[in-house]
C-alpha cells in the first residue's frame, strides 16, 4: 500500500472533521445553533453522510470495492513523473481460463420508489427519469461486469456504445434493475457487455416481457496498465444454446461495423439518390431567395447553422474513472445526451422525446483537467423538407386538430484539448433521435452540412430497419422518460 504523501496527511483531519458524524447531544446543540433554524427531524439527515463517489452521481451500488487513491496523491504521482497504475498489476500472474457468460452476471436494484432522495439525480423537473444519468450507471455497470470476466492486472476503458433503443416505455416511477453480463469475448482485447434496464420485481415475482426498459451492449477494451497496450483477456465459451446465440450475434455485429466504416462518408462518396435529393434541397433554397418565385421560406424551416449549441467544460478530478486520470467515459455519455436533448428542445421549442442512440466510438480518452468541447447540431429532421407535401409543409403547428410528430437527429462532435496547448483532438462523435410534437425542419447550406445531413439520414433508416425487427412498443403521451 502507497504511503500518503505529505499534503495528504495535512488533508486528512481537515476530511475527517467534514466527514465524521456528531458524538454527542452537546455537539448536535451546538451545530444547530450555529445553522438554525432546523427542525429537529432533519438534523440526522443534515449530519449524516453518504459513501463517496467518484464519479459525478453514480449510483453507490455500482462502486466495487477497489477505490482510487485520493487526486492529491494521483496528481503528486503524476508530477514527479511516476506511472499511476493499479497495484494488482504488479502483484498477481494473470488467468487467461475461457470464462462463462454467468461468471460475470451482475445486478443492481436502483430503489427510486424506496428511496425518494434519489429523485433529485434520477428525475427531472417534470419528473421524467433522467436517461443520462442511467447512461452513466449502465457504463459503470459494465466496468463491474467486464472486471469480473477478466480478473485484476489490466486496465479496461470503454471503446463504444452500440445502439440505444427503448423498448417499452416507463409509466411510473418504480425500482428499476440493472444487470449486465460478457456477452462476445473471442479471445482478443475486447469484450462485449450487454447491459439491461427493467421494471424490479418483488422478490420471487416472474419478470415479464413488458418489464424490460431497454438493453445496450458496451465494447470494453483491455491494456496492460504498464504499456497502456492492448493485452489478451479471456475467452467466453457458451453452455446453451441462448448463450450461443447471444454470442453469434455480437460477432455479427463486430463484422458490421468494420463494413460500416468502410462505406461511411469518408470512404464512400453519396449514392445517385442521395445526390439526387441534394440537387432538390439545393435548388428549393434558390427558389426561396428568388424574387421572381412566389415560394418564400416556411417559418417552420431552419438552417442547419443555426440549430448549434455549444458547451466548454474543465474536466474536474470528482469525474474520474478509476484509472486516476482520465474522466468516466459515463459522465462523458451524460454530457453528449443531455446537450443533445437541450439541442432538439432549443430548435423545435418544445419538448423532446427520446427514441434512440446510435453506435457510437470514444476515439480517444479524455484527461483529468483538460477541456472538454461538445457541439451539438439538428443533423435530419423527418420528413426532409422536399419529401413532404408542399402544402403541409406550410401548416402552421395549431391549424391541425392533432400535432404533426417530427423526428429530430442531433450529431454531438466531442473534442478535447490540454491547457497547455491549443491542439483540439477528436474524442467522440454521439447521434440521438428524438420526436417533437411539432412540424419543424432543418435546410443545410454548404456541403459539410449536406454530409452531416445525408450521414444522419443514413443512420435514421437503418434505425427504421431494425425497429421493424424488434418488438418495440409505442405509447405516445405515457413515456416517462426522456
Amino acid at each position: 500500500m502507497a504511503t500518503p504523501s505529505a499534503a495528504a496527511k495535512r488533508l486528512m483531519p481537515v476530511l475527517r472533521a467534514r466527514t465524521s458524524r456528531p458524538s454527542s447531544s452537546s455537539s448536535l446543540s451546538s451545530a444547530r445553533s450555529q445553522f438554525a433554524p432546523v427542525s429537529p427531524s432533519r438534523c440526522s439527515r443534515t449530519f449524516a453522510t453518504s459513501s463517496s463517489l467518484r464519479t459525478d452521481g453514480v449510483f453507490r451500488g455500482l462502486t466495487d470495492n477497489r477505490l482510487p487513491i485520493p487526486w492529491i496523491e494521483a496528481f503528486q504521482r503524476q508530477q514527479e513523473g511516476q506511472k499511476i497504475e493499479l497495484a494488482e498489476a504488479n502483484n498477481e500472474e494473470r488467468d487467461l481460463t475461457p470464462r462463462k457468460m454467468k461468471d460475470s452476471y451482475h445486478r443492481v436494484v436502483l430503489p427510486l420508489k424506496q428511496d425518494p432522495w434519489l429523485s433529485d439525480t434520477y428525475i427531472n423537473s417534470s419528473g421524467h427519469i433522467r436517461l443520462g444519468t442511467i447512461f452513466m450507471d449502465l457504463d459503470a455497470l459494465s466496468g463491474i461486469v467486464v472486471y469480473k470476466h477478466t480478473g485484476r492486472g489490466v486496465t479496461t476503458v470503454t471503446a463504444g456504445v452500440d445502439r440505444i433503443e427503448l423498448a417499452h416505455p416507463l409509466t411510473e416511477i418504480c425500482d428499476l434493475e440493472y444487470s449486465g453480463m460478457v456477452t462476445y469475448a473471442a479471445g482478443g482485447s475486447s469484450a462485449e457487455i450487454t447491459c439491461k434496464v427493467a421494471r424490479a420485481r418483488d422478490e420471487g415475482e416472474p419478470s415479464r416481457p413488458e418489464d424490460l426498459l431497454l438493453t445496450c451492449t458496451f465494447t470494453m477494451v483491455a491494456l496492460d496498465p504498464m504499456t497502456r497496450k492492448p493485452t489478451a483477456i479471456p475467452r467466453l465459451v457458451c453452455e446453451t444454446p441462448e448463450e450461443e446465440a447471444l454470442f453469434q450475434a455480437g460477432a455479427a455485429k463486430s463484422l458490421a461495423q468494420r463494413a460500416e466504416r468502410k462505406t461511411s462518408l469518408l470512404e464512400v462518396e453519396p449514392d445517385d439518390e442521395e445526390s439526387a435529393l441534394i440537387h432538390r434541397i439545393w435548388l428549393r433554397q434558390l427558389e426561396y431567395h428568388d424574387p421572381n418565385r412566389p415560394l418564400r421560406q416556411p417559418p417552420n424551416v431552419m438552417a442547419m447553422s443555426r440549430t448549434e449549441l455549444s458547451t466548454a467544460a474543465i474536466m474536474q478530478p470528482q469525474y474520474r474513472n478509476r484509472h486516476q486520470t482520465m474522466i468516466f467515459g459515463g459522465y462523458h455519455l451524460k454530457q453528449t445526451f443531455e446537450l443533445a436533448f437541450c439541442c432538439a428542445a432549443s430548435f423545435a421549442h418544445a419538448r423532446p422525446t427520446f427514441v434512440s442512440a446510435d453506435p457510437c466510438t470514444f476515439r480517444s480518452p479524455v484527461p483529468v483537467g483538460s477541456v472538454l468541447y461538445l457541439t451539438a447540431t439538428v443533423a435530419y429532421t423527418d420528413p426532409a423538407v422536399v419529401e413532404e407535401d408542399d402544402a403541409k409543409e406550410n401548416v402552421e403547428d395549431g391549424d391541425s386538430e392533432s400535432p404533426p410528430l417530427t423526428r429530430v437527429h442531433v450529431r454531438v462532435d466531442s473534442k478535447v484539448r490540454e491547457m497547455e496547448h491549443g491542439t483540439a483532438r477528436v474524442t467522440g462523435q454521439f447521434h440521438y433521435t428524438f420526436t417533437v410534437p411539432k412540424n419543424v425542419r432543418v435546410l443545410p447550406h454548404t456541403y459539410e452540412e449536406y454530409m452531416k445531413y445525408i450521414d444522419a439520414r443514413r443512420r435514421l433508416r437503418a434505425g427504421a430497419k431494425m425497429r421493424q425487427s424488434l418488438p418495440i412498443t409505442s405509447q405516445p403521451g405515457v413515456n416517462l422518460t426522456e
